[in-house]
């Protein structure tokens, strides 16, 4: 297969896709979503061993 010139694929030049505070925004959205999973599971767990404990006495 014979490449034409010029058609090399990705270019190198890079072009910002957002603005830096919404870049921040994201990634301060994804900070907060992973805090609020982690406490969510922690509750979740300490939840059944304490209904586990519960149920054994």
């Amino acid at each position: 297969m014979i490449r034409e010139s010029g058609t090399t694929g990705f270019q190198s030049r890079m072009v910002p896709a957002a603005s830096s505070r919404l870049t921040n925004a994201v990634a301060a959205s994804l900070a907060i979503a992973a805090l609020s999973l982690c406490l969510s599971v922690s509750l979740t767990v300490l939840s059944t061993k304490a209904t586990m404990a519960m149920v054994l006495h």
